[in-house]
């Protein structure tokens, strides 16, 4: 295993016809990967998922914020692309104990996707994932493991929550995926201890190169988001984990590094993070 897909939903709809196949050609690439739920089915889904292939595959389980209450979503939002399609949220009250459950698996290596979404927003909707994400951080404190956070146009109140919650965050907190927040974001959020992720979007836009270089070798991972926002040169098609490799490629250059060297700090980077075994 040379690379590391920290970040991906392989067990989504998108995949339901050859997620098997999906994660071969990730495995004949080099890539390990965390697949992530976003509601309890979804996350039990991950977890079944992870089970199925033990050496490659881990899974994240948690409430993402759009999800606690009903909400349309269209195909823009979602990065467009042929796995970009429009859905309803149905809505879900965050059961504690039944996240625990799954949160306890032994596949399970992060709880989330969870955090705060402010893409669409009322102060009720504003109320609800605070509420759910603080929970969700008392989880992760609970069973040790770290978080798998969502942030979107909401970093201010998000480093605020963060803080305010700094007594129940474990040593290694966990990692901002998909990181979208400015330089000073990163700083904040890097003094709480987290890392971060960064997707396809870095090999098309250049409004994050600067965060990229900032943040310490350390604290840097790599990630898909599948099936959604695929790197250059797969604009527009379902993106899928075996192409996390052409994002560390973008990643190596912009911080002006090669592509072995930062592969191999991103998989030590998992390892710490995470505590998988990785080989």
């Amino acid at each position: 295993m040379k690379y590391f897909d920290a970040h991906t939903h392989v067990h989504f709809s998108a995949f339901a016809n050859d997620y098997r196949e999906a994660i071969a050609r990730a495995k004949d690439a080099g890539v390990g990967m965390i697949t992530v739920g976003t509601q309890a089915d979804t996350s039990a889904g991950a977890v079944r998922v992870a089970h199925e292939f033990p050496e490659s595959v881990w899974a994240a389980v948690g409430l993402h914020p759009t999800h606690t209450e009903a909400s349309y979503h269209d195909a823009k939002e979602l990065g467009g692309g042929e796995a970009a399609k429009a859905f309803t949220s149905r809505g879900e009250i965050f059961d504690y104990e039944k996240y625990k459950a799954l949160a306890l698996d032994p596949k399970t290596v992060a709880i989330g996707e969870c955090g705060l979404d402010y893409y669409r927003l009322s102060e009720e909707t504003k109320a609800k994932q605070l509420e759910v994400f603080a929970l969700q951080i008392r989880l992760a404190e609970e069973v040790g493991k770290p978080l798998m956070v969502h942030c979107r146009d909401a970093f201010d109140d998000l480093i605020a929550i963060l803080r305010a919650e700094r007594s129940h965050l474990l040593s290694e907190p966990g990692v901002i995926h998909f990181f979208t927040g400015t330089p000073e974001h990163a700083r904040a959020l890097l003094d709480l201890g987290f890392s971060f992720t960064f997707g396809g979007v870095v090999t098309f836009v250049r409004g994050y190169d600067e965060a990229v270089r900032i943040i310490p070798a350390e604290r840097i991972l790599s990630e898909t988001d599948a099936p959604y926002v695929a790197p250059a040169p797969y604009r527009g098609k379902r993106n899928e984990p075996a192409y996390v490799v052409s994002t560390v490629k973008k990643l190596a250059e912009l911080r002006g590094t090669t592509e072995e060297a930062l592969s191999e700090r991103i998989m030590g980077n998992a390892r710490r993070i995470f505590k998988i075994p990785l080989k």
